[in-house]
């Protein structure tokens, strides 16, 4: 992408405040689901701090969208995105985004690229962990025959589930804990192939200067 085109300079400028409106959601939402028992006001301002963030997530998707021009085009190089709109709890993966934007604007990022991947993959690991816990948390601590019966549980299920152990001593039982059992599987594998992939290549590139300086410069 053109960095002076307009989706470009849009980007640029909303990046910052849409990271902390992901974190601002996250929190609305932690708050909504670990204290039940609050008061209907501070309720009714969860839900409004929730909604609020949604509609402006929504907006930002819409403006990129009007100023792509590429129509269904836009929808489809950007699936991602589309499904990050309608599951508003992976927005704060958005701040590993932000992080990367910082280290270019320092000029040369201070790690490599597969200690940057290792990076955004631990932080990823952990928005993603705690916004699956909370999500499966709410589902299943009311549901009949559940074994997911506190948050401490959920973090529990949650860890072992995106490191694929999968002990299997507390599982969801609800349709809708499955349903999110099943995105956190699929996350969980992604983010471990990137992880393993990025140090396999790491030691491919180890091995290999370790074998040129043992072989020395050609025609010695």
């Amino acid at each position: 992408m053109d960095a002076n085109s307009p989706t470009a300079r849009w980007e640029e400028h909303v990046e910052l405040p849409l990271a902390l409106a992901s974190i601002l959601y996250l929190a609305a939402y932690a708050v909504h689901v670990l204290v039940p028992g609050m008061s209907a006001f501070w309720h009714t301002v969860c839900l409004a701090v929730l909604f609020t963030m949604w509609a402006a997530f929504g907006v930002d998707y819409a403006v990129r969208w009007r100023l792509s021009g590429r129509r269904l085009g836009f929808v489809r190089t950007h699936v991602l995105d589309t499904l990050v709109l309608f599951l508003p709890l992976l927005r704060p993966l958005r701040v590993v985004k932000v992080y990367e934007a910082v280290e270019r604007r320092r000029g040369q990022p201070r790690l490599s690229l597969h200690g940057r991947v290792a990076a955004y993959a631990g932080l990823a690991t952990v928005l993603l962990g705690f916004s699956g816990a909370l999500a499966v948390y709410q589902q299943e601590r009311y549901a009949p025959g559940a074994s997911i019966r506190t948050f401490g549980d959920s973090l529990w299920w949650t860890c072992a589930t995106l490191s694929t152990v999968g002990y299997g001593d507390v599982v969801p039982v609800t349709e809708k804990g499955r349903v999110i059992a099943v995105g956190m599987m699929a996350c969980g594998l992604a983010l471990l192939g990137a992880v393993t992939g990025s140090f396999s290549s790491w030691l491919l590139q180890v091995f290999t200067l370790e074998s040129d300086k043992q072989e020395g410069p050609p025609g010695t």
